[in-house]
This record gives structure tokens, sequence and C-alpha cells, in this order.
């Protein structure tokens, strides 16, 4: 094998990508998801290559995303949500949940998963970071997709020797 460094890749032409949004919080929800949806259409992922679907809140995210991994229709997952701080322990056990659950699909079905579930005090935090975060979540799809593909490439080619 030769040593050497894959370049990142933020070409989105050609990728199937699966977002999954809560409804809880929907104001910040949805500013996560314009910001996710404008930036893989500027980094070349057609619109008819992107599912979108809601879900009521973040704890029900996991299991969307399990059920589109399961279909090995996508090439990479975009979780969408946030989770404020209340006044009640029910704010560390929804991080905590989805987050955890969030990455178990991701391992479970080998697909990249970019977690834009944001976690924050207040909703003037949410409202600082959803347009960041959406962004950023659609950076990190498109980025792991194709670099999952390349590391499959070279599975395969390892197998045929």
């Amino acid at each position: 094998m030769t040593v050497g460094t894959l370049e990142t890749n933020l070409a989105g032409a050609g990728l199937r990508i699966g977002v999954v949004q809560a409804r809880f919080n929907e104001d910040v929800c949805h500013g996560l998801l314009s910001a996710c949806l404008a930036e893989l259409m500027h980094l070349g992922v057609a619109d008819e290559d992107v599912l979108h679907v809601t879900v009521p809140g973040a704890l029900e995210i996991p299991l969307a995303l399990q059920k589109m991994a399961e279909t090995e229709q996508f090439d990479a997952l975009i979780a969408l949500g946030a989770v404020i701080r209340g006044e009640t322990y029910h704010f560390e056990l929804v991080s905590n949940e989805s987050g955890a659950g969030i990455t178990r699909v991701g391992l479970d079905f080998g697909i990249p998963i970019a977690n834009a579930v944001l976690t924050t005090e207040n909703d003037e935090q949410a409202e600082v970071r959803m347009a960041v975060k959406g962004a950023d979540a659609a950076r990190v799809a498109v980025e792991m997709a194709n670099l999952a593909i390349i590391l499959e490439e070279l599975a395969d080619a390892g197998d045929d020797e």
C-alpha cells in the first residue's frame, strides 16, 4: 500500500443526501435547514438528489436516519435539530440520547452522518449558531460521503489483489 494523503473533496455533484429535520424549536430548525440546503446546492448537490423528511423532535431523528440508511440509497445523511435547555433534566436526556442514536446509526450502517442537532443554553445561542451549523452540516456530509466512497473503492481494490 502506498502512503499518501487523500485531499478534502467538497464536490457534491452526483451525491445522494438524506436530511432529517426535527420540528421542535421550529424557527431554529427552519434556519438550520435553509442554510444546509443552500450549502448543498452551492457544493453541487442536485435538488433531486436530496430527500428531506421531518420528525417531531430530536429523539425521533435516529429512527428516521436508520430507516433512510436501511434503503442504501444515500451517500450521506444529515441530522438537523435544536435542543434548548429548560428547567428540567429533560435537556440532558434528549441531548445525550439523540446524539448517541445518531452516532450508532452511522456506525451500524457505515454511512456518514453530519450531526447538526444544536444543544444550547437558550434561544439566542441557537439562533446565532443555526446558519453556521446548517451550512457546516452540508459540508461535512459531502466531504465524508466522498471520503467513504474513496475508502470503499480502496477496500474493493485490495480485495481484488
